[in-house]
Order: structure tokens, then C-alpha cells, then sequence
């Protein structure tokens, strides 16, 4: 079996019908600040960006350090960055982590469970992994929704188990199994 990380590395560009998913750039830095310095999009996720310079540095030190599994997803349409999505590769369990995060001007509109099930796909398929598993705060309803609309189940809620914002607050599980997931 092939390197995980090197199967990453070869597919790091995805393509679904209307979005291209790419690794993240400083290209990106004005189109990732839109949704960083939004209040609502950051709330169950990290402090809002105070200005540009932030979100250039988190890209610096954080997407372009280690880049793979990390994407951008970009509008065919207009070349816009709407949103990232991110999946770590766990090896010593043949599991894989899903995160993501997407501009609220484009909400609602099946973008990110079209992102996510690239994401899934490459995962069961390319990377032979057994097990794809996300969580969220549990206050995030539309994540919750979201994981479902991928299929997955839900498997608990771990109590104060991650830090948001400088508060211990209780996450929401969910996977899909591979032999859960549809072959597209």
C-alpha cells in the first residue's frame, strides 16, 4: 500500500460540478479574511480575524506549514474561495477526520456536503480508509445536519471536550463506515 500522505499529496486537486478543491494559498488571504472576520461564520469555531494580516499569518502558519489533506474550496464559476475543508488522515486506525468551514453568503446552497462527499469518496476509494469521523460543537445545528446529509451516524457527545473561544464546550460525533458509503 502506498504512503496515506503521498495518496494525499497526488490528489490534491478535486474537482466536483461546481467547485474545484485546491490547497489553500496567500492568493487567499482576502477571501478567507470575508468569512474569518464574520462573527457568525467563526462563533463555534475560533476568535474572529481582526484584519488581514491575521488571516495571512494563520495561512503561513497553518495551511502553507503543512498543506496536505488541507483545501480550499473554490466556485468554478467565479474563482472565488468560499470556504476550507480539511481531513487528516489517522493511519494507525485506517480513519480519517473531517473538518470544515464555509463563508455564510454561501450557506445553504450544497456546497459543503458537495466538497464533503469529494472528500468521502477520496477516502473509502483512494485512500482505503475503514472510518471518516467529524464532530462539532453541539450548539452547531448546521453541522450536525450536514454530517448527517454525508451519511454519517451519530455516535455521541464527549462533555467539555474541546476549547472554543476560552470555553470547555461539549462535541458532537459523528462517522460514516466504509461499508456505509455509496461508491459515486
Amino acid at each position: 500500500m502506498e504512503n496515506l500522505n503521498l495518496l494525499l499529496e497526488k490528489h490534491r486537486k478535486l474537482e466536483s460540478e461546481r467547485l474545484f478543491l485546491r490547497p489553500i494559498s496567500l492568493e487567499d488571504t482576502e477571501d478567507m479574511y470575508e468569512y474569518t472576520a464574520d462573527e457568525e461564520t467563526t462563533k463555534f469555531l475560533f476568535d474572529t480575524h481582526k484584519d488581514l494580516t491575521q488571516t495571512k499569518k494563520m495561512i503561513e502558519n497553518y495551511y502553507l506549514k503543512e498543506p496536505i489533506g488541507k483545501y480550499a474550496m473554490v466556485l468554478k464559476k467565479s474563482n472565488k474561495m468560499i470556504g476550507a475543508i480539511e481531513f487528516r488522515v489517522h493511519e494507525w486506525n485506517k480513519s480519517g477526520e473531517l473538518g470544515f468551514t464555509l463563508n455564510r453568503n454561501f450557506w445553504g446552497k450544497g456546497y459543503m456536503t458537495e466538497a464533503g462527499k469529494l472528500i468521502l469518496n477520496l477516502a473509502f476509494h483512494t485512500l482505503e480508509l475503514e472510518r471518516v469521523f467529524s464532530e462539532s460543537d453541539t450548539r452547531n445545528k448546521a453541522s450536525s445536519k450536514l454530517m448527517s446529509r454525508l451519511g454519517m451516524t451519530h455516535e455521541g457527545t464527549l462533555r467539555k471536550n474541546h476549547m472554543i473561544r476560552g470555553t470547555l464546550v461539549d462535541s458532537v460525533y459523528y462517522s460514516i463506515l466504509k461499508k456505509e458509503h455509496p461508491r459515486a
